[in-house]
């Protein structure tokens, strides 16, 4: 029969060999160096630096410059209050709005503001209530208002339609 080796003495089995945490370590230790040195710099204000309370930004950078802002009127609308109909849960439409006008251009929009308040009038009594319904369709119809309003105070007068009311009840 097989004999079965023996270790001789001086010769031990040799033990599968553990894998080095080494580098794990040295992983760990870089990332906290390096954590901690991001800290201190962003703590300590070398790095996204705000500006300081006296408006002045800090040593090395430009100033912010601040534009003024380009002239500007407002023109106030009559509200509107619209029927919407027998087949609607809501009876009636509440519409509060201002335009914004070139300074040079008030007299003018001033004096069309009937014409506005009918085309309004008009539009909104033509829109169909599930239009009127949903959120996101105000947008939709401030931009076809504004378009609408457009035409008949002509081009370049009316920047914008801002909505002050729009409450359906």
């Amino acid at each position: 029969m097989a004999e079965a080796e023996e270790p001789v003495d001086g010769e031990e089995e040799e033990a599968p060999k553990k894998k080095s945490k080494k580098g794990l370590i040295i992983g760990l230790v870089l990332a906290l160096a390096l954590g901690g040195g991001g800290f201190f710099a962003v703590y300590s204000g070398m790095l996204l630096a705000p500006a300081s309370e006296d408006g002045h930004a800090p040593e090395g950078e430009a100033p912010e410059i601040v534009l003024d802002l380009p002239p500007v009127a407002y023109v106030e609308l009559d509200p509107l209050v619209i029927s919407l109909g027998r087949a609607a849960s809501n009876k009636h439409l509440r519409f509060r709005a201002s335009l914004e006008v070139e300074p040079n251009y008030l007299q003018d929009v001033e004096g069309l503001k009937p014409r506005v308040l009918d085309v309004l009038n008009s539009y909104l009594r033509a829109v169909e209530i599930r239009n009127l319904e949903d959120p996101g369709a105000l947008i939709m119809l401030r931009a076809q208002m504004l378009r609408r309003i457009q035409l008949v105070t002509g081009e370049g007068r009316v920047r914008d339609l801002l909505i002050l009311e729009f409450v359906l009840n």
